[in-house]
């Protein structure tokens, strides 16, 4: 059996240090970009309003509500700076369903765009150190799943934002990752050593990278769905003929088309996730001698499955969309989430050894 090589793993939690910072800045600049979008909206909200008459401001009233609606209203300026309007579809009002990249260059957010490539290539380095450093697949206990995990997350992230400008999600999710690197660090931190004999398998490496990549899919959906929550939340106060108190909300699209999205990811995710499923089967009756034992992570992984399963069938068949879709999606992140965490803690079971001290 390989010896642990020491100067690696500190190399590897000195370069996860490094990636935290770099994602905690590049979590700030999508923040600023969002405050800075945000104030230039209310300026100009508050520049046309008191420009307008009263009949004009009843008419912008009007306009807002029919653009909630999905109406053509016309070209009148709604007060949003130009970003917001080169999007395909965009009324000023939310962003163009198509996700596409607008012609305006939005430099803060590309500056953490920049910092988040930078802070996942540097983690991504950790988390191979840590790999070389124990001889093996950096995924045998909490904390190398919860690294591993979180750098996944980005990376998909990353290539999703080659495709779409969700550039919007980054607080969000840039915010999750940093949450999952802290906990890794403070609550779930453990020494490199060798695998216990139950995972010194090669079932390892196919079972646990997909369920770490299913669970980063459902990560990205999780973010959207919160999003879709606040967007319809706020279509439906402008349809009512409200103020928009939340203009940042401008350069999000639609909250249907976040739920499209997001009904499309987990999907793939939840394909992902059955194979974890049947792969686990199949690896615990060559570790066990059965197929299935209802361990409680056993359990889980099943609840998790059903709840995913149900989303996706009563959004197909059952008509369940907007907002009890979104919650459906919410709900399947938790018991992600809940299985991960408090199963891994405070369950004991045959994954027991996934624990704090794996």
């Amino acid at each position: 059996m390989q010896e642990i090589n020491e100067g690696f793993a500190q190399l590897s939690e000195q370069l996860m240090l490094v990636a935290g910072m770099a994602y905690a800045v590049a979590f700030c600049a999508y923040a600023w970009d969002l405050f800075t979008f945000s104030q230039a909206a209310k300026k100009g909200m508050a520049a046309e309003q008191a420009a307008a008459n009263p009949a004009s401001a009843l008419a912008g009233v009007g306009a807002r509500g029919a653009a909630g609606q999905g109406l053509e209203t016309g070209p009148q300026d709604r007060g949003v700076r130009p970003s917001s309007k080169t999007h395909a579809g965009s009324d000023g009002i939310t962003a163009g369903d198509s996700m596409r990249y607008g012609k305006e260059r939005r430099v803060v957010a590309r500056v953490a765009v920049a910092l988040t490539v930078v802070a996942a290539v540097v983690q991504g380095f950790a988390v191979v150190f840590r790999g070389l450093a124990a001889g093996r697949v950096p995924w045998g206990n909490m904390y190398e799943f919860c690294t591993t995990g979180s750098f996944m997350v980005a990376v998909v992230f990353l290539l999703v934002l080659t495709r779409r400008d969700l550039r919007f999600l980054g607080t969000f999710v840039i915010g999750l990752v940093l949450i999952m690197i802290v906990a890794a660090s403070v609550s779930f931190w453990t020494p490199v050593g060798h695998l216990v004999p139950a995972l010194q398998s090669y079932w390892l490496i196919i079972h646990v990278s997909i369920a770490v990549l299913s669970s980063s899919f459902f990560t990205i959906t999780f973010a959207m769905s919160v999003l879709q929550l606040f967007q319809a939340k706020r279509e439906t106060a402008i349809a009512a003929g409200k103020p928009d108190r939340a203009p940042v909300m401008r350069l999000v699209p639609t909250a249907l088309s976040l739920e499209n999205l997001s009904y499309r990811i987990n999907g793939i995710a939840f394909v992902g996730w059955t194979v974890t499923v049947m792969f686990g089967s199949i690896w615990a009756e060559k570790a066990w001698g059965r197929f299935w034992g209802w361990d409680t992570k056993e359990v889980w992984s099943f609840v998790i499955w059903v709840v995913y399963a149900g989303y996706l069938h009563a959004r197909a068949t059952k008509g369940w969309t907007g907002t009890r879709a979104a919650w459906l999606s919410i709900v399947g992140y938790l018991c992600v989430v809940f299985n991960f965490t408090i199963v891994n803690v405070y369950f004991s079971g045959l994954h027991s050894y996934a624990g704090v001290g794996g």
